[in-house]
């Protein structure tokens, strides 16, 4: 039976020693985060995840969703129950509105929150981490009277909500809905069509399911400039808010699927549906946008929990089977055999897991907490700053934290960790070919990420002149320059410079070559989104090189193994995994003629 333990002393080591998390206690809500509280915070949530959500997974996988001749779904067992207790605890509620009973903390603690649980029952943690993408959405787009409405329920978890946008003939082009919205004369609208693949579409979890559905109004523009976004409830409010006539809109199908199975992923059937605008007429999309950009975020955070699940049981398995000898001498002689841990190849990959687990969290965080900033500050400047930093590193983080590869992507992991079991790991029973499989939709949904790749180089590179990542650029050369005194610290920025010395070649190469030869662009979009997020996760390391050293300086407070192996895991990355960049960069400058040059029926 697989296991799961909250990194919650890795987290406080990068909110506290790295990102100086008290530094941001003028922007709202965060005076209130001290770190006591913080730490009981994450405490609180680690221990409800270890054991109420973890105890789940395997049996919630096993048994899935059903859904019944009235189209009514039933959860796994326990999940009910599970869900009551999350959302009773106010963990939905986290960092939403005061104003609509959310306990208004930063959002870097629900992001923290997120991972605990995806970690723990990622089909669970789906039902509230959808909800809270739906929260942003109407916060920052819904009429007063539709947030007054609906986000109170929604912030305390009582009701549900999701998203609405995929139909069989379009996924990523959004242009091509065909989902139609008549309006009414009481303001509202009549939604008719069908979307599939939606997460948590229909379940017994909450009384009330509030769908955001992205449809097109009788008589507006092609495209997606004629898109506009509705909520569409199971259940119309009555006039004391509660669940009352039930709406046409009902569950046609759940999806066969190759993971998260505790999870009811749907076909919703829209006949004529009653909803509600959310913003203005054709301007669907930016509102949606709100919402997938949270999402992908999450998604991104989900890659980072199924590779962290999986190597804390591979490590236990490791230090467990007996199987041959060190190559340097036994080192359990009394038995036949010693720990698979002792071999060279099994720690390469168990550190190379565990280093990129690390870094993907502090870049998580780090991401994060600039969300904060783009939400809460009322400098401009700083705002601004914190918005670029947000839509440059959404589709890294989306992508590299998902990704399948060699050494730096989050899929890959969860597989090198199945295979530190072997046979064992192909079997059901010991729950490492459940990570895989979960593992595997985060990178498909909410943008596949060849999408996040060429959003990455088509749309985020050159916004705004390239300032974002210029921005990026000159943030890390600045940590270089100031840090070059410090010997201790040469052995993770070398490696650094050179690897921020490629990602700024292949920007360079694409501003040379792709605006005459869009090609170009396409076909090294996937090797530069892996290539920034080289940079980006060697950045976090020598951050926290930075931090261990100093704190090991300083005496360590009795926590000397727990920083020195800090120092040994960001020298494993700079050693292993930056000299990658150099092998991107290559690949991005051989351009696109040779595989745009066979001719489609050749394949």
């Amino acid at each position: 039976m697989p296991g799961y333990k909250a990194p919650v002393d890795d987290v406080l080591f990068v909110l506290n020693e790295v990102l100086g998390f008290e530094r941001y206690n003028n922007l709202p809500g965060f005076a209130d985060a001290t770190p006591d509280l913080v730490e009981a915070i994450l405490g609180e949530g680690a221990k409800l995840c270890e054991e109420v959500l973890q105890p789940l997974n395997l049996s919630g996988d096993k048994e899935g969703c059903s859904r019944h001749d009235d189209g009514s779904v039933t959860t796994p067992k326990g999940f009910k129950q599970a869900y009551d207790t999350y959302c009773q605890a106010g963990w939905v509620g986290l960092a939403a509105d005061p104003d609509y009973g959310g306990q208004g903390l930063p959002y870097t603690l629900a992001a923290v929150m997120n991972e605990f649980a995806s970690a723990a029952n990622m089909a669970l943690s789906m039902y509230p981490g959808l909800t809270q993408s739906a929260i942003a959405a109407l916060t920052a787009h819904g009429a007063d009277d539709l947030k007054q409405a609906y986000l109170p329920k929604l912030v305390s978890g009582e009701w549900s909500g999701t998203m609405n946008l995929t139909e069989a003939h379009c996924g990523t082009d959004l242009g091509l809905i065909k989902t139609k919205a008549v309006p009414e004369d009481d303001g509202s609208y009549k939604i008719t069509g069908e979307k599939i693949f939606i997460s948590a579409g229909e379940h017994d979890l909450a009384p009330n399911i509030v769908h955001l559905v992205l449809a097109r109004i009788e008589g507006a523009p092609e495209g997606v400039k004629g898109i506009s976004l509705f909520i569409v409830p199971k259940f119309l409010p009555d006039g004391d808010g509660n669940p009352g006539t039930r709406n046409a809109v009902a569950c046609g199908s759940i999806e066969e699927k190759m993971g998260i199975h505790g999870n009811s992923t749907c076909v919703m059937n829209y006949d004529g549906a009653t909803g509600w605008l959310v913003g203005s007429e054709h301007k669907g999309l930016p509102a949606m946008f709100t919402m997938m950009n949270e999402a992908r975020l999450g998604v991104g955070i989900q890659g980072l929990s199924q590779s962290d699940v999986a190597y804390q049981n591979a490590v236990t398995y490791a230090r467990e089977r007996l199987q041959g000898r060190a190559l340097t001498g036994a080192t359990n002689p009394d038995g036949n055999a010693d720990p698979i841990i002792v071999h060279p190849d099994v720690r390469r990959t168990l550190m190379t897991i565990r280093a990129f687990n690390e870094a993907a969290r502090a870049l998580v965080l780090w991401t994060a907490l600039k969300g904060d900033v783009a939400h809460r500050s009322d400098n401009d400047d700083d705002r601004q700053s914190a918005d670029d930093h947000m839509g440059l590193m959404t589709p890294v983080i989306k992508g590299v934290l998902t990704d399948k590869g060699l050494t730096d992507k989050g899929f890959d992991n969860t597989v090198a960790a199945q295979q530190i079991y072997g046979g064992h790991g192909y079997i059901a029973e010991w729950g490492m070919e459940q990570f895989v499989r979960d593992a595997r939709i985060a990178m498909i949904y909410e943008g596949t990420n060849g999408i996040q790749a060429l959003d990455l180089v088509g749309r985020k590179l050159p916004k705004d002149g390239g300032r974002a990542v210029m921005a990026f650029f000159k943030e890390v050369e600045d940590f270089i320059k100031e840090n070059s005194g410090e010997e201790a610290l040469t052995p993770y920025l070398d490696p650094l410079k050179q690897g921020l010395g490629d990602l700024q070649n292949a920007t360079m190469w694409f501003m040379q070559n792709a605006m005459a030869k869009p090609d170009n662009a396409g076909a090294g979009s996937t090797d530069y989104m892996h290539l920034f997020g080289l940079v980006a996760l060697g950045y976090m390391w020598a951050q926290m090189a930075k931090a261990a050293n100093a704190r090991l300086a300083e005496g360590a407070n009795g926590r000397d193994d727990f920083y020195s192996t800090k120092l040994t895991l960001g020298r494993h990355w700079m050693e292993r995994v930056m000299p990658e960049t150099g092998a991107h960069l290559a690949r991005i400058s051989s351009g696109a003629d040779t595989m745009m040059s066979l001719p489609a029926e050749a394949f």
